[in-house]
């Protein structure tokens, strides 16, 4: 592949003076730390000798993938303010390319912006005098907002490439600069920053994760991403990482347990009951104000108390967890603590010195504050004991906290709020789950619009749009391009749907799945319709999840044709071939070439709708294919395979072994 120029991977202006010349006269200290068999931490702290700058590089070198990661945190040791500190890149690299070889090509996808478009792959050959850039809207503030938000990418370049992730819940910017020549410079980091440091304070830069690969085929290297991203950033409890999981969405009444429990006596299989804000007066869950930020249905906009409403659940939900966990069901409990809609709030009327100035939905909880977020973390922690929860939602709803970060900025303090904020919010998190070791969190923004791998390692995104609703046109279509492009990076994600024909169900199918209440609430007989999709889900959930990943046709949202993809997982030798016919496609029968395959093993092959199975060598299957007829127009089918016996050739996991579902 092309070769790194040979230098410090990140940069910055301090007092109008390159980093480059900078640290190549301060005084450096190196060390180096074993964090376990498959980890390194090496870390570089330089001191300006003048000022007290204190600038430390935290690296961690994986010893079982070819990977690396940083963050550069800069701190003012010294007893007067210092001088203006700007344009922190956490990445800014060089690469170069043989003049003879191919050029550069960016893949990725876009961001979730509530859209069918969304998370769709693209393929970007990047041009001499050429600069590709990215970063989530200009009044976002959300990790994987938009179009150009997704913060990660894959740098492929002759013979190889590299995967970039970048971790920052807030608002980061990245740039892909072409020269003339053979070179491209590759940058990143929060989008903002001119600042000063008072004594004693620290900022960082977001994390920086590089994954190195060989070769062509760029498929291939997703997996290699996938791999280690199961290996060393799904969150786990007790040492193993999340499993998968099916849902149910419930607003918590106690007349409502009697309908959840004729769920349960009809064999839907639930994992977790999630209780969501609600958003009428009769629904919503915790005390709401009614001005300003009222809308019609939406009095989920007028947070700001997280205290339950006593009126409407005088035990609060313990009774609700309580009756789940006798059934094995964990509980999950929705929270929006950083906007403040309600300005008669708890909040609102005796902490007004911990907001932020307001956005279109009220202010921000200034995470970035000490004292707010302690009282954060104390109540939030609280809920936790006294309502039984074992899962934690915390969604972010409206324009995002941008705006109120830089209103709260000087033109000397420019970025300042949003790094101690971001630093704070994650602190907040890393206190929740050390004081409720079993604690899980899901992480929402008004859909998947805050998924950068900071955050993927503290939570799990089970719902990853808000492009899911029932009225929206192309929805079905719209989250099997979801799946389809999704998939490249993030092996566990999750979604839910408002009809359980096989369809519909079938391309919502995630390691994490849940069907409306809507369902068994207004039609009983929908329940065995929920208890097939809901089993079917759980054969290939965990497949989804540890399988590598191969789309099996091009990317397309066209009524017009058929979408499909494989999971396979070849130290198991099972693997699983989703296919969906759409609407307005006039073929009856489509033939794949499966990936990963043993070529000289037997394979077992069942399509969910027929009965039995037949057999296939493993070389057919990749040379000629597997035959898929779907007689519905639209249609699905999802078809499971075994290897028989051990077969010739087993890839080694370099991730370990496959963990079981805990079911």
């Amino acid at each position: 592949m092309a070769g790194v120029k040979a230098a410090l991977p990140f940069s910055f202006t301090y007092g109008g003076q390159p980093s480059a010349l900078l640290l190549a006269e301060w005084p450096v200290q190196v060390a180096n730390e074993r964090l376990d068999a498959k980890r390194t931490r090496r870390t570089l702290t330089w001191t300006d000798p003048k000022t007290g700058l204190e600038v430390r590089c935290v690296a961690v070198e994986y010893l079982d993938y070819p990977a690396v990661e940083w963050t550069v945190w800069f701190k003012n040791t010294g007893t007067a303010d210092t001088p203006i500190l700007e344009d922190i890149q956490g990445l800014d690299a060089r690469f170069e390319r043989d003049a003879n070889a191919g050029e550069f090509v960016l893949n990725g996808i876009k961001g979730d912006f509530e859209s069918a478009e969304g998370y769709e792959p693209y393929r970007r050959i990047l041009a001499a005098d050429s600069i590709a850039r990215f970063a989530p809207p200009d009044w976002s503030g959300k990790s994987s907002d938009g179009p150009d938000g997704w913060p990660y990418f894959n740098l492929q370049t002759p013979g190889g490439g590299v995967m970039i992730a970048v971790g920052w819940p807030g608002q980061w910017a990245g740039s892909f600069t072409r020269d003339t020549a053979t070179g491209l410079t590759v940058r990143a980091g929060q989008q903002v920053t001119r600042l000063y440091l008072k004594p004693g304070e620290e900022i960082r830069t977001p994390l920086i994760a590089l994954l190195f690969w060989q070769g062509e085929d760029v498929v291939e290297a997703q997996n290699l991403w996938r791999r280690w991203y199961r290996a060393h950033n799904l969150p786990r409890i007790d040492g193993q990482p999340q499993a998968p999981a099916t849902i149910v969405t419930v607003l918590g009444d106690a007349a409502e347990r009697d309908e959840l429990q004729a769920l349960v006596d009809g064999g839907v299989l639930i994992d977790i009951l999630w209780r969501d804000a609600g958003g009428t007066r009769e629904t919503v869950w915790f005390q709401a104000g009614d001005e300003p930020y009222h809308e019609p249905g939406m009095l989920w906009l007028n947070s700001g108390t997280w205290d339950i409403d006593t009126t409407k659940y005088p035990h609060g939900f313990r009774p609700l967890s309580d009756w789940a966990h006798a059934r094995g069901i964990q509980f999950m409990l929705w929270f929006e603590p950083e906007r403040v809609g309600d300005p008669n709030s708890y909040l609102g009327k005796n902490h007004r010195e911990w907001l932020l100035p307001a956005t279109s939905h009220g202010p921000i909880l200034d995470e970035g504050n000490p004292a707010a977020r302690q009282w954060l973390t104390d109540h939030i922690s609280g809920m936790i004991t006294s309502q039984g929860l074992d899962w934690y939602r915390e969604d972010m709803n409206g324009a995002g906290p941008l705006l109120a970060w830089r209103k709260n900025d000087t033109s000397d303090r420019q970025g300042m709020t949003e790094n101690l904020y971001v630093q704070g919010h994650l602190a907040f998190w890393d206190e929740l789950r050390r004081r409720h070791p079993h604690l899980r969190i899901d992480s929402c923004a008004s859909g998947g619009r805050r998924n950068d791998l900071e955050t993927m390692r503290r939570a799990v995104p089970l719902l990853r749009s808000d492009f899911q609703h029932a009225h929206m046109r192309g929805v079905v279509e719209g989250n099997q391009g979801h799946t389809y492009g999704l998939s490249f990076w993030l092996p566990f994600q999750g979604t839910a749907t408002f009809a359980a024909d096989p369809y519909t169900a079938r391309s919502f199918y995630l390691p994490s799945f849940g069907l409306s209440g809507k369902l068994w609430k207004k039609k009983p007989e929908n329940i065995e319709a929920m208890r097939r999709a809901y089993v079917e889900c759980r054969r290939i959930a965990r497949i989804m999840l540890d399988g590598d990943y191969y789309p099996l046709t091009p990317y397309s949202l066209a009524h017009d044709q058929w979408i499909a993809w494989q999971f396979n997982r070849p130290e198991t030798g099972d693997g699983v071939v989703q296919a969906l016919r759409r609407p307005d496609s006039d073929e009856a029968t489509q033939t794949y070439r499966l990936r990963g395959l043993d070529p000289a093993a037997v394979y077992e092959v069942m399509n969910f709708d027929a009965d039995g199975s037949t057999k296939a060598l493993g070389a057919d299957l990749m040379e000629k294919g597997l035959p898929v007829e779907i007689k519905a127009q639209p249609g699905a089918a999802v078809i499971v395979y075994r290897r028989q016996g051990e077969g010739r050739h087993r890839r080694p996991d370099p991730a370990g072994t496959v963990e079981q579902d805990r079911r």
